[in-house]
């Protein structure tokens, strides 16, 4: 598509003009660079000057912040109607003298036009250019003049840039998309809400991207975030690497990125269950299950329990340990802190039973015992201990007198709950746990390790049981690929936002976790009511419109009523599938790879064909997103892309799970440019209609190559 421009404008930027242009705009961009270059140095200098941590702290995130936009600092000039110019970049930069910005940050006000503006509705804006920039020369710039003559049916602005960012060569790592920003995406990353907002979208609707503006966006307009913290939580440690890059190119450095899993480091994960467990183990009912659990553990005696301190035996009766225990569950205290209540209770009743045994004595001037205590008058053996054992000294000279001060009845206290003998008894009563052993006796599975699943289980035990320090928590959560979060999950992390501010992105036809989600309402309700908002992307910006109508029978065979995203662009290379035998299956894939030379190629396999076409391709078993080949999993391959994508047995990636049909979805739908299936036998059904080559290998490497 060419550039949406008046034509006059049109003629003078293919022209000599272009050169001029470029010119002018060059000399702009090199003030800004000078500009940056300045804050740089003062930054250095103030952060070799920085007196104390916590100053050398805040200079160290500037020069970062700084360094972070070197690429792309400035994108975009809008000429206004009143005659004002503005430059539009990555951050904000004003004169050292002060007064009007030399370039203005994405996320003011002012630069929201960039974005929006039609020539429809073009908001004061004149002309709109987009500024393209290799390192920092101004290689490219793209005109629109907003006039109603300019007028198109799409609803799409800056269409050279966006297209060249569509189809341009995949690196390995995500690039923002601060320059080629669409305006259904901006409405999103601009979003108001205090609660949850989940943006539900097809593929290649720029989910994750926007899901990352957003919070450079929050981070800019909601300062005491930076304070409480923001968290990105990503389907996989591949998948993090690969959005890495973003956000620090906004600005943005100090976002915390984590999976599921490495939100409880201290989990070690080491074994995977199968689909059936993983379901299970997701559901909602397992919190209730755990509770139980740890209520279970509790013991009300129904006869008296003997404890012994101090060679005395006192006696514990069963509606004082009632009582005790009724008192404890009413702070609502986790199970570990609510026990110390518990414990004080108990050891308060024993206390003042020896109070009181040893008030009722009154002793004479000489020691002697005047009602009670040993044959011989004085005070017994045990008397003594006990009052030895916590503190109390006789001052006989005083003559009659109560012996115990609160001091001392402190003292006797902290001596009882200290014996070794009355802590065992407490400890029966009421015994301290450990989030692992709930766990594991739960689920009746010991000494085998943890998986991925087990993670928030786990937290739901040290929850119910605290105090739990493993976790902090933050003003703001970001969930990718949030479709594939189980119930329990959600528990999980709604423990880390307690303010229940997320950005939730997903779509529900991708979920490929047996225990993921078909409703947003059903896993968000339980937490936050009517506290969240559903807001769609409509517009396919990366799959191409061959690709997507390959998948259309396969979105309506298991999510009828869905519509498919818009896609934006056509290649006019069609999906097409080869033919194998299970023998040759691995070599076939190895040739196809070999003379695949365009861009990166995404080759995505079920679990079991992994070590065996990594051995054959030369390749690890984890991913490589540096590479040109890509051997994942379609785990591995949620939230990527790839210039071309291989897909090998999509028959075994059906029948892998209870959500089969969505991981080959997913799978189809990671190219930005072509894609090929390798089935041994018979392909599935759904992709029957793709155009198929029958023949050698050797045929299908030149038709791979072009």
């Amino acid at each position: 598509m060419e550039p949406n421009v008046d034509v006059e404008v049109r003629v003078a930027l293919t022209g000599g003009g272009i050169d001029r242009e470029i010119d002018r705009e060059q000399e702009y961009v090199t003030a800004l660079y000078a500009r940056l270059d300045a804050l740089r140095e003062e930054a250095a200098e103030r952060l070799a000057a920085a007196e104390g941590r916590e100053a050398a702290a805040v200079w160290r995130a500037e020069a970062a912040r700084l360094d972070a936009v070197e690429q792309g600092l400035c994108f975009g000039r809008l000429d206004m109607r009143d005659g004002r110019c503005v430059y539009i970049g990555r951050l904000g930069l004003f004169p050292d003298e002060g007064g009007e910005p030399l370039l203005v940050d994405w996320r003011v006000p002012v630069a929201r036009a960039f974005y929006t503006a039609t020539a429809t509705a073009p908001g004061g804006v004149r002309r709109r250019r987009n500024i393209t920039t290799r390192g920092r020369i101004v290689v490219a710039l793209n005109d629109e003049l907003l006039t109603p003559d300019g007028a198109r049916d799409e609803d799409l602005v800056g269409e050279a840039a966006l297209l060249a960012a569509a189809t341009a060569a995949r690196t390995g790592r995500m690039r923002d998309i601060v320059s080629t920003l669409q305006a259904e995406q901006d409405q999103i990353i601009r979003h108001e809400t205090d609660g949850v907002l989940v943006v539900q979208g097809g593929p290649g609707t720029g989910k994750t991207a926007v899901a990352l503006h957003r919070v450079a966006y929050l981070l800019y307009t909601r300062p005491h975030l930076r304070a409480r913290g923001v968290l990105v939580v990503g389907p996989s440690r591949v998948f993090l690497d690969y959005i890495g890059q973003v956000l620090p190119g906004l600005g943005e450095n100090s976002v915390v990125t984590a999976t599921i899993a490495d939100l409880r480091p201290d989990v070690e994960i080491s074994r995977e269950d199968p689909p059936g467990l993983v379901e299970l183990k997701g559901e909602a009912v397992m919190a209730g299950q755990l509770a139980a659990a740890v209520g279970s553990r509790l013991r009300t005696p129904e006869h008296p329990v003997e404890v012994e301190f101090e060679q005395q035996v006192l006696r514990l009766e069963p509606r004082e340990c009632d009582r005790a225990m009724r008192k404890a569950r009413r702070t609502r205290l986790p199970h570990n802190q609510a026990r110390l209540v518990f414990q004080r209770e108990i050891v308060e009743a024993l206390a003042g039973r020896l109070i009181e045994a040893m008030e009722a004595i009154v002793l004479t001037d000489t020691g002697e015992a005047l009602d009670g205590g040993s044959p011989d008058g004085r005070l017994g053996e045990a008397d003594l201990r006990a009052l030895a054992a916590a503190g109390v000294v006789i001052d006989h000279d005083t003559g009659p007198t109560t012996m115990l001060d609160e001091v001392d009845r402190a003292a006797l206290r902290n001596s009882i709950l200290a014996d070794t003998g009355v802590q065992a008894t407490l400890d029966e009563l009421w015994p301290p746990l450990a989030p692992e052993r709930v766990v594991s006796d739960l689920l009746g599975e010991r000494c085998d390790g943890w998986s991925a699943v087990d993670v928030p289980l786990l937290d739901e035990a040290a929850a119910l049981l605290g105090p739990d320090d493993g976790h902090a928590t933050f003003g703001h959560v970001v969930v990718d690929e949030a479709q594939e979060l189980s119930e329990m999950d959600w528990r999980m992390l709604m423990r880390r936002c307690p303010s229940r501010s997320m950005t939730v992105v997903g779509d529900l036809a991708q979920t490929g976790n047996p225990a993921g989600t078909s409703s947003w309402d059903r896993v968000l309700r339980p937490h936050v009511r009517e506290r969240w908002q559903l807001a769609r992307l409509t517009v396919n910006y990366r799959t191409p419109a061959e690709v997507m109508a390959a998948t259309a029978d396969l979105l309506a065979a298991y999510h009828p009523g869905t519509p498919p995203a818009r896609s934006i662009r056509s290649t006019g290379v069609p999906p097409w599938r080869l033919g194998t035998t299970r023998a040759d299956l691995i070599t076939t894939v190895a040739d196809l790879a070999a003379a695949h030379t365009d861009g990166q190629l995404g080759i995505i396999a079920p679990n079991a064909l992994v070590a065996p076409l990594a051995a054959a391709l030369a390749l690890g078993t984890s991913p490589d997103l540096n590479g040109k080949v890509v051997l994942l999993t379609v785990d591995e391959a949620k939230g990527l892309e790839f210039d071309s994508v291989l897909i090998v047995d999509p028959a075994a990636l059906l029948g892998a799970a209870p959500h089969g049909h969505n991981d080959l979805y997913v799978a189809m739908t990671r190219t930005t440019q072509r894609l090929g299936v390798v089935h041994p036998g018979q392909p599935p059904a759904e992709l029957s209609a793709l155009q198929h080559h029958p023949g050698r290998t050797e045929q299908w490497v030149i038709y791979w190559m072009t």
